[in-house]
């Protein structure tokens, strides 16, 4: 059966106690956590991990590293600690650099923090940030060359990239540790507008066959046993469920009953 994990991003308002209980009551098999470096403390981590224990869920992934030319990597090294220490599957990471070569080297410096642990290090990418689509993402990593890399395909930033379902079909399987998984309208926003870029994101994403991306297609096209990270980013799933539980309930009910038997 495919695993099925709560992102952080269904519960923006929430900190990660509350994701691991909405995850836990709502069935969910995973979920993931928004770990904020500036502010988590190692009081965090051991209440996280002790909420963790206390349920039957994985912890699929941590977010975000946001790799950016004014950031140190000394505040992505201990997301990729907190990530370790509490047992994540991942780590997602996105990139404002507009020069490849620095995402190469800065992603690189991470997967070898990464090496030897469990945690992957998953390069998402979109039209929010500088590595654009499928391709350039592909590139960065074939640059970094390192096993704990991994490439991080979401149905929104598929279709909003122009990357078609060939290409995610013809991924090498070993980049693949998880997806995200979403729908959303076929309305595009300009590629060059980010702030209705940034809208699209994080309010208008749809449950799963509401709205108009390939998602069958999509789901077909990566491999069977892959974990998928439920990314609903919705305004009106925040509206019509302002508790964490019934919203985490609403969004898996929908997603088994479009993923059917399969």
């Amino acid at each position: 059966m495919r695993k099925l994990s709560l992102a952080s991003g269904v519960l923006p308002e929430f900190g990660a106690l509350d994701v691991v209980r909405a995850g836990a009551e709502a069935g969910f098999d995973a979920v993931g956590l928004w770990v904020d470096p500036d502010s988590w403390s190692a009081a965090d981590t051991i209440a996280a991990k002790s909420a963790l224990r206390g349920t039957d869920l994985d912890l699929l992934d941590v977010e975000v590293v946001w790799l950016k030319p004014d950031t140190r990597l000394d505040a992505h090294r201990k997301l990729i600690d907190v990530g370790v220490e509490l047992g994540a599957a991942n780590v997602l990471c996105v990139s404002s650099h507009p020069d490849a070569g620095t995402t190469a080297e800065q992603l690189a410096a991470l997967c070898r923090q990464a090496e030897g642990t469990q945690l992957r290090v998953a390069l998402e990418f979109g039209i929010f940030t500088a590595v654009r689509d499928l391709r350039a993402a592909l590139a960065v990593i074939e640059r970094v060359a390192h096993p704990t890399a991994a490439v991080l395909v979401d149905p929104i930033h598929v279709d909003r990239s122009g990357t078609t379902v060939a290409e995610v079909a013809a991924i090498d399987p070993a980049l693949l540790s998880y997806a995200q998984f979403c729908d959303a309208p076929g309305a595009r926003p300009g590629p060059n507008d980010f702030d209705a870029v940034i809208h699209d994101a994080i309010d208008l994403r749809r449950q799963c066959g509401e709205g108009a991306l390939p998602l069958k297609a999509l789901l077909e096209a990566l491999p069977a046993d892959i974990p998928l990270s439920i990314e609903l980013r919705s305004a009106a799933l925040r509206e019509a469920y302002p508790d964490p539980t019934a919203r985490a309930t609403a969004v898996l009910q929908a997603t088994r009953a479009w993923l059917g038997p399969r």
